[in-house]
């Protein structure tokens, strides 16, 4: 029977794309809480549908201006996180995924933030801005809608695209989710239009994915004659190795970046405005200090893509 441990380092993806606090503390707990629910024949579905309504309980809670009111709305979103954790591992481990928990997976994190967005928004809708006697009124509802579209969004899909990425590099097809948007469309067009279901879904996720491509421009032209080395012959083939270990020790210092873009740096800002009562500064942050990391990821990832397609090309 495995051990803890065993399971807990069977239920991650990586050690590369894993957060030292993922790690240590969220993967752990999640483990427990799979181990548990598991023992009950809990679908990891269920799990996601808690952690929508926790996530969404959070942002309500955020809204209120007291101490404890934003104490519970952290605790709340901490616990939506560990049952995303959750989630994920328990499928991991017992082969449980599903179209719909695909579904339920990706629109979680955005209803979590959509919701926690909205009550930064009506919470400081009335409050005057900092050093004046203004209230915030409807510019906090433009930055707001900066920080969360224009910043918070972008960020998330490319940090989770270089995410898969370098799975795919890493581990193969097989160890990521690497997808594309012409397969993900041809797929949508083959369903049925009885199957509303899978229709909405691969058609939203085939125009996310068609989002991160076309962000990626460098990574697609290196990718493309990736694809099109390792489809010939064996002697080419063993000349990519070269390739995928300079694009790897490339890309490994780039999952820093795409984890504090994911959730826990942005939720410990979050937290820290909101406990202070100023949660404008949050938004103020994403539009910033996120972008700006976001920026440098991008660029340092094409970067990188435009070297290794020199060095395919040479070869």
């Amino acid at each position: 029977m495995a051990t803890f441990k065993e399971l807990l380092k069977a239920s991650m993806k990586s050690e590369d794309t894993e957060e030292w606090l993922d790690v240590y503390f969220t993967r752990p707990i999640g483990l427990a809480f799979a181990l548990l629910w598991n023992k009950f024949d809990i679908h990891p579905n269920v799990i996601t549908i808690l952690s929508i309504f926790l996530g969404v309980g959070a942002g309500w809670m955020f809204h209120y201006t007291d101490l404890w009111s934003n104490v519970c709305g952290m605790f709340l979103l901490m616990f939506a996180n560990f049952c995303d954790s959750t989630d994920g591992q328990m499928a991991r481990l017992t082969g449980k995924k599903t179209l719909i928990g695909r579904m339920l997976d990706g629109f979680s994190g955005d209803l979590w933030f959509l919701s926690i967005y909205i009550a930064f928004v009506v919470r400081l809708w009335n409050q005057p801005i900092p050093g004046t006697t203004v209230h915030w009124g409807f510019w906090i509802l433009l930055l707001g809608a900066v920080a969360g579209f224009l910043s918070h969004s972008p960020q998330a899909s490319l940090a989770d695209y270089y995410r898969q990425v370098h799975l795919f590099f890493l581990l193969g097809k097989e160890g990521s989710e690497l997808d594309n948007y012409r397969q993900q469309r041809q797929h949508y067009e083959s369903l049925p239009k009885t199957d509303l279901l899978g229709r909405v879904f691969f058609y939203n996720y085939a125009n996310y994915c068609k989002g991160q491509e076309r962000r990626t421009p460098l990574f697609q032209q290196f990718f493309a004659l990736w694809n099109a080395q390792a489809q010939s012959d064996e002697p080419v083939r063993q000349q990519l190795e070269p390739v995928r270990q300079q694009f790897l020790e490339g890309s490994r210092p780039l999952m820093k970046y795409c984890n504090m873009l994911s959730f826990n740096l942005r939720a410990i800002c979050l937290y820290a405005t909101a406990l202070l009562d100023c949660p404008w500064v949050y938004f103020l942050l994403e539009i910033t200090v996120f972008n700006m990391m976001y920026i440098y990821m991008h660029r340092t990832h094409e970067h990188l893509s435009s070297r290794c397609a020199a060095q395919l090309k040479s070869e």
